[in-house]
Order: structure tokens, then C-alpha cells, then sequence
């Protein structure tokens, strides 16, 4: 096998915020990211049409539209996971492969621009076509991992769809 050669752009920084939307429609939030929202046990999920512009906002356990946010990672506290199947299929977000992006914070709400190229990600570590930027956060076996734990649950319960 050949030598490649290392892009330190491709290794996560556990510091930097990272938004995840891996290919069932989950959406998974780093350390960083789930802080950027104080930390919300439920949110709602918003999308710009215009700018294709995903958001989630801290929203009350009561709202109708609220999704619960779960603990991704078997070793602690660190990655939140929100099933959010329905949402991506609703807005035609392609979930085709699992993608990786540098959120942004407006007005309160942690946002993903889906025009940025994203970062694929192909599980255990391994990842290809990155834009120069976008390559923060979680790494491909935490992604694996939620992807795990979301492969037996169905929609959650709070989901209104």
C-alpha cells in the first residue's frame, strides 16, 4: 500500500464545534456545538429555505415541536444526538452520506449552512473529501457510535411527525 500523505485538516479538534448529519437523518452535536446551546435537553428544528440554513433552538420539554437530545457517546458526556429522520426527508436534506460542519450562532440558535461543502465522513476514523475548514469536531468512531444508537430506536417519542 502506498504512502499518503497526513492532512492535519482531516483530525478533529475536540474544542471546535461540530454539527453532524449522518445518513438516517440523525443529527449529532459535539461537546462545543451541544454548549453553543447551553446545553438543551430539548430542541426544536428549524430550516431557512432560502439560505439552506439548518437551525435548532433550546425549546421547553412542553412544546409541541421540541425533539428530546440524548447522549450519544458510551463514554460520557460529550456527544448529543437528535433524532431528526422526518426533518431531513421533509426538507430534502441529503443524507446520502454522513457529513460533518462548523456551525454558527444566530439569534440564540446553533446553525449549519448546508451550501459549505461539509466534511464526509466513512466511519472509524477514516475521512475523505474535506473543504479546507470544516473538518472540526467529533471523529468517525463517535459518529459510528451514534450511529449505533440510533439504529434501534425509531423516531423519538417527542418527535411530531
Amino acid at each position: 500500500m502506498p504512502f499518503e500523505v497526513f492532512d492535519k485538516r482531516m483530525t478533529p479538534l475536540a474544542k471546535a464545534p461540530s454539527v453532524t448529519i449522518q445518513k438516517r437523518g440523525v443529527i449529532s452535536l459535539n461537546k462545543a456545538a451541544h454548549d453553543l446551546i447551553d446545553n438543551a435537553e430539548t430542541v426544536e428544528l428549524l430550516y431557512d429555505r432560502d439560505r439552506h440554513v439548518v437551525a435548532l433552538r433550546a425549546a421547553e420539554d412542553s412544546s409541541p415541536h421540541a425533539y428530546a437530545v440524548r447522549n450519544g457517546s458510551k463514554r460520557g458526556p460529550g456527544q448529543a444526538i437528535i433524532s431528526a429522520t422526518a426533518f431531513t426527508a421533509h426538507y430534502g436534506i441529503d443524507t446520502t452520506a454522513t457529513r460533518r460542519w462548523k456551525p454558527f450562532v444566530e439569534d440564540g440558535m446553533l446553525c449549519v449552512d448546508l451550501t459549505q461543502e461539509g466534511t464526509v465522513i466513512t466511519g472509524n476514523r477514516t475521512k475523505t473529501t474535506a473543504p479546507s475548514d470544516a473538518a472540526d469536531g467529533a471523529d468517525g468512531a463517535d459518529v459510528a457510535a451514534a450511529e449505533a444508537s440510533v439504529d434501534s430506536a425509531a423516531e423519538d417519542s417527542t418527535d411530531p411527525t
